[in-house]
């Protein structure tokens, strides 16, 4: 009968999964973290999406405020799960990241830069 009480601490209150769940947005993602993803378009072409900025934040003021600095093109997507996304055409994550930090909108630390 050893084995069933090893089963039983099993369910213990511990979730290992609770600091995910915890203080989650609407599009689930846990609040206070900004994405940085890039995806791939068509051949050499990517397009680097950031989404997590808090709404506070005039997004299209941001969006001017990179295309300029990075001379690329950009855009805010309205998505059904995620809520309001930045669009900017090229691989741009570590710009944004130096962008993000050096103006004061986000910590290093709330930054999550995914790809590749």
């Amino acid at each position: 009968m050893s084995g069933a009480a090893g089963i039983q601490n099993l369910t213990a209150g511990f979730d290992p999964f609770a600091d995910a769940t915890n203080d989650s947005e609407v599009g689930g993602a846990p609040q206070g973290f900004i994405h940085i993803r890039i995806q791939q378009r068509n051949g050499r072409k990517t397009l680097t999406t950031v989404q997590g900025i808090s709404d506070e934040f005039d997004k299209k003021r941001i969006v001017k405020a990179f295309k300029k600095q990075f001379a690329c093109n950009g855009t805010v997507v309205d998505h059904p799960e995620y809520g309001e996304v930045i669009q900017l055409q090229g691989d741009q994550r570590t710009n944004v990241v130096q962008f993000l930090t050096t103006v004061g909108l986000a910590k290093e630390d709330q930054l999550k830069v995914h790809g590749f």
